[in-house]
């Protein structure tokens, strides 16, 4: 990975363990500012451990982590939290509108949200103002995971996280956010780290990609490399995934 970018997220010596059980190991890299990073790798891998290593979800067992070059043991974890984003495959909603959805991140902070900044996030992702009084559990998959993202802009985070957000999708609502993610990351200079099982997804969606396994980071670089890897667990990896 290019070393001129800036730093959204850096990784030094991370270690984490459960149990005498080491889940990740020497993690040290960074994942540049403005930049769509992916994620891959088999099952295990720790992947998803190491997105919630991000925003304090949970702590390394060794090693520091910063977030734009402050370590993220001195950040509030409620400042923490809106600074970076995080979206699950599962969308998950409360029981109510779209609206009490996304009023939820000011309502934490006991700030209201006007129905006209509620329409403008929705707008961002591609839903009209017809969605703001829908139930959010009538919601199809793919306006789930919209309202998910959107409900991360009412907070202004420029760092995202995502988890599988298309695994459980249909082909035409996967398309439809990863052009949503792709708006948001140039529209709002947005920070994204997407864990991903889709290899075609990482290469075309990915600026960069890391490729994790049993805990380690094996190879890094622009997504490109995954269409010619030079590590061969790498190459053995992808060519099972791209097959």
């Amino acid at each position: 990975m290019n070393t001129i970018y800036q730093p959204a997220i850096h990784f030094h010596n991370i270690d984490y363990e459960i149990d005498g059980h080491k889940i990740l190991q020497q993690i040290t890299g960074s994942f540049p500012t403005g930049y769509i990073t992916t994620l891959v790798g088999p099952s295990g891998a720790g992947k998803t451990t190491l997105l919630k290593l991000c925003n304090g979800l949970i702590s390394p067992t060794a090693g520091e982590i910063y977030i734009n070059d402050k370590p993220i043991n001195t950040i509030d974890p409620v400042l923490l939290r809106r600074h970076v984003g995080i979206a699950l495959q599962s969308a998950p909603m409360i029981k109510g509108t779209v609206y009490t959805n996304l009023s939820l991140p000011k309502k934490l902070q006991g700030i209201s949200l006007s129905r006209e900044e509620a329409i403008s996030f929705l707008e961002d992702v591609g839903l009209d103002q017809s969605f703001l009084d829908q139930d959010a559990m009538d919601l199809s998959g793919g306006q789930r995971q919209r309202v998910s993202i959107a409900r991360t802009l009412v907070n202004k985070s420029d760092i995202l996280l995502l988890d599988e957000i298309t695994s459980a999708l249909d082909q035409n609502s996967v398309k439809e956010v990863e052009n949503l993610i792709v708006k948001i990351n140039k529209k709002y200079n947005v920070t994204i780290i997407w864990i991903t099982h889709n290899l075609e997804q990482a290469i075309h969606i990915g600026h960069y990609t890391w490729v994790m396994m049993d805990g380690r980071v094996i190879e890094t670089g622009e997504s490109t490399f995954l269409k010619l890897p030079t590590k061969e667990l790498v190459r053995q990896f992808v060519q099972g995934g791209l097959a």
